[in-house]
């Protein structure tokens, strides 16, 4: 029974996966929106310096794309509400701040931004869930 128990086969409980499932989008949509977005809406001089430097054309705007799709992607993404659109700004985003801004950094300084990219890219394929904005726009 105990190695069942450890190691057996899940029994998804429907229930218990969708709230789950909307604990995560909630956490990393927050995180996302107001620990990493909200300082950048609007782009300091700094971040659009930064974003300079990294050889995007267009700097200014490419700088006030990252920090909306980080700031109202991560909002969408804890409400559910266009789920797989804005975790794909979001993944596109954590993308370039991991592969370019920090391509040449150790792992523990891109660690963060790879482990939001991989959630992104998760709720691009599986979508937001049950309980989410999404949900009752299908209905």
């Amino acid at each position: 029974m105990l190695k069942n128990l450890l190691t057996g086969p899940v029994k998804p409980n429907e229930t218990l996966s969708q709230l789950s499932l909307l604990a995560l989008r909630v956490f990393v949509g927050g995180a996302m929106a107001f620990g990493h977005g909200l300082g950048k809406v609007p782009p300091s001089e700094k971040f659009i310096e930064g974003v300079t430097e990294m050889g995007f054309p267009m700097p200014l705007l490419f700088a006030w794309s990252a920090g909306l799709a980080e700031f109202v992607g991560g909002i969408f993404l804890a409400l559910g509400l266009f789920t797989r659109p804005s975790a794909f700004f979001v993944a596109f985003t954590m993308g370039v701040a991991a592969f370019v801004r920090h391509a040449p950094d150790p792992f523990k300084q891109k660690e963060l931004s790879l482990l939001y990219f991989v959630i992104a890219i998760f709720f691009v394929i599986h979508g937001a869930g049950k309980f989410s904005a999404d949900r009752f726009i299908r209905k």
